[in-house]
């Protein structure tokens, strides 16, 4: 293990609360964190702020999931509550949430950046006050021109796609898990095949 990395602590999925939502391309972020929690084989339990929360403790360090319960516009608010909460650094923190810049089943992790056109990444960085935040990106896109964006990542994948579903989150997971103990810097080289559907790309520099 490398001893000069930035640890990560507290991974935040980005998501809506209620079974209407659990299924949902917006939902990406809650599912990538079901994954681990069910890999862990801890459940998720309500904590001292707008968030549910699971402990793991990783060779002495307690790694902490959190499912924002503000729905996605606001998830800024539990984010924050959170790291306050816990005295974590923004920068020790991954958010991890869909996309819809990227094509389905890419992924991207990044060290910092805007929160572009997702208002859920958008509202974290604001209530946070700083883009120098780890963000796990995971793509549904293109969107039909036709469609509304709206009804878009509140709906469901249909079945042709979700295989290419599954494994996107099965390897976001997996990307999570290394970054715990492993520099961002090396999880994205580690990661970085392309052009496969659900296999990570990342551009190092931070640029979209």
């Amino acid at each position: 293990m490398n001893e000069d990395f930035v640890r990560i602590s507290a991974i935040i999925g980005l998501g809506n609360i209620g079974k209407k939502y659990a299924r949902t391309r917006h939902n990406l972020g809650f599912m990538v964190l079901n994954k681990i929690s069910e890999l862990w084989k801890i459940a998720p339990q309500p904590g001292p702020g707008d968030f549910y929360i699971a402990e793991n403790n990783i060779e002495g360090n307690i790694v902490r999931l959190i499912w924002p319960t503000t729905y996605m516009n606001n998830s800024g608010l539990a984010v924050r509550q959170a790291v306050e909460t816990y005295n974590i650094m923004p920068g020790n923190i991954l958010v991890v949430y869909d996309d819809l810049d990227l094509p389905l089943g890419k992924i991207r992790l990044r060290h910092k950046g805007s929160g572009g056109s997702h208002n859920g990444m958008n509202s974290v960085i604001e209530h946070v006050g700083i883009e120098d935040i780890p963000r796990l990106r995971l793509g549904i896109g293109p969107m039909p021109s036709e469609v509304d964006p709206v009804s878009f990542v509140l709906g469901e994948f249909p079945p042709d796609e979700r295989e290419i579903v599954e494994k996107m989150i099965g390897q976001a997971s997996e990307v999570v898990l290394y970054s715990l103990n492993n520099r961002l810097d090396e999880a994205m080289n580690k990661y970085n095949i392309n052009p496969a559907p659900g296999i990570i790309e990342d551009n190092s520099t931070g640029a979209v």
